[in-house]
């Protein structure tokens, strides 16, 4: 591995899945692109290289948090390869802040390193996800937390500019990327109603959909639902994250759940019709430059009941998935696809 120049690098630090690490992809561009003499070491999942693709002076470097850089020893382990592959390291950027991260920096801390840690707004996220006396108003998006981050090792950003990856889009060709599922129920839109989302779409003859999710049995029903409809192909568990990256960078528009298919889109300035139950905008993780017009949602008192969509809904009838309607979606696609003069 190639190491990085000694007068100006950094560590960045977000062990995570992959939708909350694509967040930080165009935070770190624009901090990179505000300062050219800087080189930023990515410090992630192993699994998440391609997500650092294209953008100059942003070195990934893999962590395997399962195997050999498990546990404390692991870490240290971690450590000590991060150091010897890039020696001029002076600051550390911890946009995680949890057990894991602390350790790498501690050690950082203790050679002598400077850290910044992310605040990450804990009692403002649970004020607004308690039953009662919900304070509902929108809170520091997690986009600004990590602009925060950087701004405390003195690396300020201009807010309004590019962090996305150049769009390519297929000419002559209209897609819509549908990303039905998410790794909850509660942020999860029922498939039957998607059905009907799809079926209104492709009244528009000149659109193709393509259908993306994660794991087998999210595949196999993709592939039941391709099977009715000859204008779904599946994208899902067919292609590497590069080639994923590619094809939706050439979207028209993705349709997603508050999931990380939201996140790989924002990476390309694709617009993202966003669904949105348990969960809530206001808890700062929209996509990068998204709209939160887009958003699909219904006003529920209840609405958010959790930060990250993994608590049971506590009134048992997911009304806020269940009660919004399919038109709602489809109305936000078309006002997309206008604003694109794709209609």
């Amino acid at each position: 591995m190639a190491k990085s120049p000694d007068n100006n690098t950094i560590l960045a630090i977000r062990f995570s899945a992959m939708g909350d690490v694509a967040m930080t992809i165009p935070v770190m561009k624009q901090v990179l692109d505000a300062h050219p003499e800087l080189v930023i070491v990515f410090v992630t999942n192993k699994n998440w290289g391609a997500l650092c693709e294209g953008i100059p002076r942003l070195v990934f470097f893999a962590a395997d948090l399962k195997g050999e850089h498990k546990g404390v020893k692991g870490l240290y382990k971690l450590f000590r390869a991060i150091r010897k592959a890039h020696p001029g390291i002076r600051a550390v950027a911890d946009l995680h802040h949890v057990l894991r991260s602390r350790i790498v920096r501690t050690f950082y801390k203790l050679s002598g390193i400077r850290v910044s840690v992310i605040d990450k707004g804990r009692a403002g996220k649970k004020a607004l996800t308690r039953k009662e006396n919900k304070e509902f108003l929108p809170l520091k998006t997690t986009i600004d937390r990590y602009r925060d981050v950087f701004a405390g090792l003195g690396y300020h950003i201009n807010p309004s500019s590019p962090g996305t990856l150049p769009q390519q889009p297929v000419p002559g060709k209209m897609q819509i990327g549908i990303a039905p599922f998410a790794t909850y129920l509660e942020k999860t839109y029922p498939l039957e109603k998607m059905r009907q989302v799809i079926e209104m779409i492709t009244r528009n003859e000149a659109v193709e959909i393509l259908l993306f999710g994660g794991g087998k049995e999210e595949v196999a029903k993709l592939e039941n639902l391709a099977g009715e409809n000859p204008r779904l192909k599946v994208i899902a568990g067919k292609y590497s994250l590069n080639e994923e990256l590619r094809i939706i960078s050439g979207l028209t528009l993705m349709v997603s759940m508050d999931s990380a298919n939201m996140h790989l889109a924002s990476l390309y300035g694709v617009p993202v019709v966003s669904v949105w139950g348990a969960t809530h905008p206001y808890a700062g993780f929209m996509g990068f430059g998204q709209k939160e017009e887009n958003a699909a949602q219904i006003e529920l008192y209840c609405r958010p009941c959790s930060v990250f969509g993994n608590k049971p809904c506590f009134r048992g009838d997911h009304a806020c998935m269940q009660q919004l309607a399919p038109e709602t979606i489809v109305e936000k696609v078309r006002k997309t696809l206008a604003e694109r003069a794709f209609v």
